[in-house]
């Protein structure tokens, strides 16, 4: 019947698991952890770095105050 590896990898890595030590796939997924979690950390550190030097740094001189559009009329209602 099935076993567990083999419903979860192909016959080549399934037979890698078991002259591997059966843990391939545990150090695969803690090896993308390593990788993703500081990137992804970096990351959302990095734009929260850029938002707050932006509020504090930001001169009242160059803010502009929002001024709604102005409806333009059609040409046949002049």
């Amino acid at each position: 019947m099935f076993s567990a590896s083999s419903i979860l990898a192909c016959s080549t890595c399934a037979n890698a698991f078991k002259h591997g030590g059966q843990d391939a796939a545990g150090w695969s997924i803690a090896v993308m952890l390593m990788v993703i979690v500081p990137l992804a950390t970096s990351v959302l550190w990095f734009m929260v770095r850029l938002a707050r030097r932006e509020s504090v740094g930001l001169e009242s001189q160059y803010c502009d105050d929002y001024v709604a559009p102005v409806s333009v009329a059609p040409a046949s209602n002049r």
